[in-house]
């Protein structure tokens, strides 16, 4: 039994494959609007990372450890080539993916993230999910109660309550937060490798986050020198969700345009 929790979507059995990888703190439903948008045309595999939805829980958090229990499960699916999106921390997953296997991956498209390590950014987060009183809280408004206090956007406490869920012992997270607060520096940090992926790759950032920046370009090269950028006007890191038919768009474009690559990183 796979330890990637994951659902198929197929259109027909010769079309090509589509693997979507959702963010930190997310799950397979976090790219849904692409995944309809694709799955006329492509086979779609949507996964949970690991420590998020219903995949395995890990001792230690690691691009390589999470990369490779992919890996394995489009081995079991028997996928022998596939192209993947990747938003955020599951960008970052899908980079590590095609760096490990280049022949497995056809063509890599991420969404609003850069190889490089990052600053910290989700303290407040972390300070809101750990202020709610699983044991006592009744009702999902009574822990946004609580969220809100260190959380002020409306639509990241939705995001993050999402995943909250409640059984007969109670509350719980779908994501392993305990997990994901003490390797945070880690899930921060930058993806290295010995190897490039020389395959056709996509950068999409949204114009408004400033999670992909012209400073990041040498280490993408570096490590992707086939790759070319995107910028979806008046948007965040959220691309995919506020603009999501100008960012399915573009993707389709990426996957069906004749030429294989340009060399280089274009503005």
């Amino acid at each position: 039994m796979s330890k990637i929790n994951y659902q198929t979507y197929l259109c027909e059995k010769e079309r090509p494959w589509v693997l979507l990888i959702h963010g930190l703190f997310g799950s397979l439903d976090n790219l849904s609007a692409l995944r309809r948008g694709l799955n006329g045309n492509y086979n779609i595999l949507s996964v949970d990372l690991p420590d998020h939805g219903k995949s395995t829980r890990t001792n230690k958090f690691s691009f390589d450890l999470y990369a490779t229990l992919i890996i394995e499960l489009l081995a079991e699916l028997t996928i022998q080539k596939v192209n993947i999106v990747g938003h955020s921390l599951g960008g970052k997953v899908s980079m590590n993916i095609a760096l490990k296997k280049p022949e497995l991956v056809q063509r890599l498209v991420i969404i609003d993230i850069a190889p490089v390590a990052y600053s910290r950014s989700h303290d407040s987060v972390f300070l809101g999910l750990d202020s709610i009183p699983l044991a006592t809280i009744t009702t999902r408004n009574m822990a946004d109660d609580f969220l809100k206090q260190h959380v002020h956007e409306l639509s990241t406490r939705q995001f993050l309550l999402k995943s909250l869920y409640q059984d007969e012992d109670g509350w719980h997270w779908y994501f392993n937060l305990a997990l994901l607060k003490r390797d945070y520096l880690d899930i921060l940090a930058e993806i290295k490798a010995d190897t490039v992926y020389k395959g056709p790759t996509l950068f999409i950032k949204g114009e408004l986050s400033d999670y992909l920046l012209p400073a990041h370009r040498d280490k993408i090269v570096s490590l992707f020198p086939n790759s070319q950028s995107k910028l979806i006007g008046g948007t965040g890191h959220w691309l995919h969700a506020e603009k999501p038919a100008i960012c399915l768009k573009t993707i389709e474009l990426f996957f069906t345009k004749t030429a294989s690559s340009t060399s280089g990183l274009s503005a």
